[in-house]
């Protein structure tokens, strides 16, 4: 009858059938002087149950969201240019031109935090004939932008603007915003994470799993808010130029990455 196994050849022994491994011979006790490690190449000693536990399955999704909104303000870019044989006399009808501009918009109850200038410049005119260039006068030139926070009177002011500027007024553009975008990014969010999801569970289920735990989720580029076209009445409703606000629309993508079951 063979000497029983010491305890570190019994407990590998024990160790080789558990991972399925057929046992060592018996072995003298001389032969095993130290503590014996099953390992599985990682650094440390692990048991077969964690060396042999399954690494979940992950699904990776992107999702889309986006949000609308109605505009609660107007932003005007407008301004006024000057002409003339010479520097300061350009300078001093755009100054003049300037001083009308401001005085309109002030008239119609524009706060001064929403009054800006945007650029002023002053540049030589030349006449270029058959090469050659002649000086002919100075161009003075100076841009606004018009915060109008009662939108549905953004006709009204541009009128305002062009009336007391006469052909000296530009009127650059206009552009509808929304004062406070975080309830409208909230909702695209929302949207985003939503899409992302049901992507996530139509996944799991192609593959014959369940969906797991979110582990991780990371918000992309956003894409606005930005002017979207809609159908909208005019917004002005008495005399001014027509102008339409449509609506603000805010995107927003997510990537997030499920466990499988």
């Amino acid at each position: 009858m063979p000497a029983p196994l010491p305890r570190t050849a019994a407990t590998l022994a024990a160790a080789l059938l558990a991972l399925g491994l057929p046992a060592l011979a018996a072995t003298p006790a001389t032969a095993l002087t130290g503590p014996v490690v099953v390992s599985s190449g990682l650094t440390g000693p692990v048991t077969a149950a964690a060396r042999l536990a399954p690494t979940p399955g992950t699904v990776t999704v992107t999702g889309a969201g986006s949000a609308t909104a109605a505009p609660d303000l107007a932003v005007v870019s407008a301004g006024v240019e000057a002409v003339a044989e010479t520097a300061r006399a350009a300078q001093e009808a755009q100054s003049r031109a300037a001083g009308a501009l401001l005085r309109a918009v002030r008239a119609q109850g524009i706060a001064e935090r929403d009054i800006r200038t945007e650029g002023l410049s002053l540049v030589p005119v030349h006449n270029y004939q058959d090469g050659a260039a002649r000086l002919t006068g100075y161009q003075a030139a100076q841009t606004f932008s018009v915060t109008v926070r009662d939108i549905g009177r953004t006709g009204e002011v541009i009128q305002a603007i062009t009336d007391a500027t006469g052909d000296a007024g530009r009127v650059h553009g206009v552009a509808f915003d929304v004062s406070d975008r975080t309830a409208l990014r909230a909702r695209a969010r929302e949207a985003a994470y939503g899409d992302a999801h049901a992507k996530a569970l139509q996944y799991a289920r192609l593959s014959g799993r369940s969906l797991g735990r979110l582990v991780s989720v990371t918000e992309g580029a956003s894409g606005g808010p930005y002017p979207y076209p809609a159908p909208a009445d005019i917004a002005d409703g008495g005399a001014g130029v027509p102008v339409a606000p449509g609506e603000i629309r805010d995107t927003v993508t997510v990537t997030a990455v499920y466990e499988l079951e």
